[in-house]
């Protein structure tokens, strides 16, 4: 009996369902990128360039897998294999250059050498009044943490929790966001790995963690219901994913963490529009704000956002929307040779809160990158607004070698620092970390003399010092400075030894307040007593704080204590003792 051979798999025979074959291919692994590289749909994206060149060679390849290898095994020649490419691939390839083509011409249309009015007036920069704006900021407001420091503590803290260490992690993506009033860094947690995410994945995250930049105090925020729409997510719930299903055409921005007034979680993720050209001119349209609990999406048009958001402008765009307006002052020419008037950011970035906002702050300098600024930038990173303000000094970094030389003994290092108003002079305020990255002291250095450094273990003991510097080196004078009196009868003295130095609390009548005055620079505190009638210049309360303990500068003694009246006899005179405390009395005679 004859053995028929074995019948061989084939694919589709005909011309047209091998086209169908690889249509779909193609198709097929289109949708495997797109979920993956999540580009949008958008011509001035240069991702949506490279997603649809990725589906023309998908194509090319997968017509010369199914189609052009056959006519190689049937022996077909160089012209008949010509004839296929040109009628199955040519187009592909056709669109692929007509895509080359279209990217490098929108490149060369968007470039600042062609477009240099419309890249300056990207950003628009007012001049700021330095002393009637920065003279608001109060100390309630200012960060004492920089985010690395702020993430330590964060995840310090959630290691902490036992019933949740084991299942997620601190994140370390964090946002500076001012939440009731205060100055706040906010992070989701995570799942710590892909098996911790398929068992908690119902429930979702449960928790995110705050940190207040003014106390260092960090806080586990436990949610009623988790947040199931996050970076550590793998799926469709990912958010970057989520956003991009639900806004295909959208171009976005870095989703930024943020939460209410009230607590609750949302994601806020900055729609970008090329403003110049087809490629150029990256600026900001509006927000789309997602809940991270149940992934409802809202847009906002910029003007619309909610007054609660803080980081719809990134420091990096609006540092960048400067540097063009600076450079290119008077046009693209005069940025490369001659370069008059250029101006550019500084090296770095800080935030502050202000006016229920956050404000991006960072320096200007001039075009050679010299030793010293210009002055500084406050934007708002909600609305972009944007302020100049001249203080011709030190650059951040001068400074912050120069506070980094006051304590070189302790090897602590200067974090970037803010530029705030102290007694009418601009003035660098510097947190200083120890090795551990936790905040230790704080240095006050002036702009226009970088060599006059305060430090002190408080911001208020800090300013104090920093005042006193200003005073003696006769670039203030005492009346200048910002201080606020009082003068009562003293109910209280307690003392302590604080770096070496001794100190009194002074307590008035009727004030629950104790002022620290210095032995050192008033030693007639040394010889005060309860009842002695005194008037203390002191540092002004926090607006809208009460303060158990407030800075004491100078201290004079108006009147001895008097011995106190008996209710029962009239006392005869008596000597004072020198402790606080009159001696008794002497018994009527029998």
């Amino acid at each position: 009996m004859e053995q028929q051979p074995a019948k061989k798999a084939h694919g589709p025979k005909s011309k047209s369902g091998k086209l169908v074959l690889c249509i779909i291919l193609t198709i097929l692994i289109g949708l495997v990128y797109f979920y993956v590289a999540l580009p949008p749909i958008n011509p001035q994206s240069g991702d949506f360039y490279v997603f649809i060149a990725v589906l023309c060679i998908v194509f090319v390849v997968t017509s010369i897998l199914t189609s052009g290898m056959d006519l190689i095994r049937d022996g077909s020649g160089p012209k008949d294999y010509l004839r296929f490419i040109k009628s199955r691939c040519l187009p592909a390839g056709i669109l692929l250059l007509v895509l080359i083509a279209i990217g490098i011409v929108g490149t060369l249309i968007s470039l600042p050498i062609f477009r240099a009015g419309a890249y300056r007036d990207l950003l628009t920069v007012e001049d700021g009044n330095f002393t009637t704006d920065i003279a608001e900021i109060s100390f309630n407001e200012i960060p004492t943490l920089d985010e690395s420091s702020a993430e330590y503590l964060s995840d310090r803290q959630m290691g902490t929790l036992s019933d949740m260490v084991s299942q997620f992690e601190y994140s370390f993506d964090s946002t500076q966001i001012n939440y009731q009033g205060r100055p706040v860094r906010v992070a989701p947690i995570a799942y710590a790995d892909l098996f911790k995410w398929f068992t908690n994945r119902g429930t979702g995250l449960p928790a995110y963690v705050t940190v207040d930049m003014v106390t260092q105090e960090a806080t586990v925020v436990r949610l009623e219901e988790g947040m199931k729409y996050s970076f550590s997510e793998p799926l469709n719930r990912n958010i970057e994913r989520h956003l991009r299903f639900n806004y295909p055409t959208f171009i976005f921005g870095t989703p930024q963490f943020e939460i209410d007034e009230e607590g609750r979680p949302y994601w806020i993720a900055p729609r970008i529009v090329k403003t110049i050209g087809l490629f150029g001119g990256d600026d900001i349209q509006g927000a789309v704000l997602v809940d991270a609990i149940t992934g409802e999406c809202t847009y906002y048009e910029l003007a619309n956002i909610p007054s609660w958001v803080d980081n719809v402008f990134t420091p990096e765009l609006i540092m960048e929307q400067y540097d063009y307006h600076g450079t290119l002052v008077n046009g693209f020419i005069n940025s490369i040779f001659g370069q008059r008037d250029v101006t550019i950011t500084t090296s770095g970035s800080n935030y502050i809160a202000l006016n229920d906002d956050v404000y991006m702050y960072t320096g200007v300098t001039s075009a050679n990158a010299d030793q010293s600024n210009l002055g500084f930038l406050l934007s708002n990173q909600r609305t972009k607004e944007t302020k100049f303000y001249s203080a011709p000094g030190a650059t951040e970094a001068a400074a912050m070698s120069s506070a980094e030389g006051v304590v070189q003994d302790l090897k602590y290092t200067a974090t970037f620092p803010l530029l705030l108003n102290i007694a009418n002079e601009p003035t660098y305020f510097i947190p200083l970390k120890d090795a551990t990255n936790l905040v230790k002291s704080y240095a006050m250095v002036n702009v226009a003399q970088y060599q006059v450094v305060a430090t002190g273990s408080t911001v208020s003991a800090c300013e104090q010092e920093y005042i006193k510097l200003l005073n003696n080196k006769g670039i203030t004078t005492p009346n200048e400075t910002p201080r606020t009196e009082v003068s009562g009868v003293i109910s209280d003295i307690r003392s302590a030894v604080m770096e070496g130095n001794s100190y009194y609390f002074i307590q008035l009548e009727g004030d629950p307040t104790y002022y620290a005055i210095s032995a050192a620079q008033n030693p007639l505190a040394v010889i005060l007593n309860v009842g002695d009638q005194v008037t203390i210049q002191h540092t002004p309360a926090i607006d809208g704080e009460t303060s158990s303990i407030l800075d004491g500068s100078t201290i004079t003694l108006d009147g001895a204590a008097q011995p106190a009246p008996s209710p029962i006899v009239t006392p005869a005179p008596q000597e004072e003792t020198g402790t606080g405390e009159a001696s008794p009395s002497p018994a009527p005679a029998e």
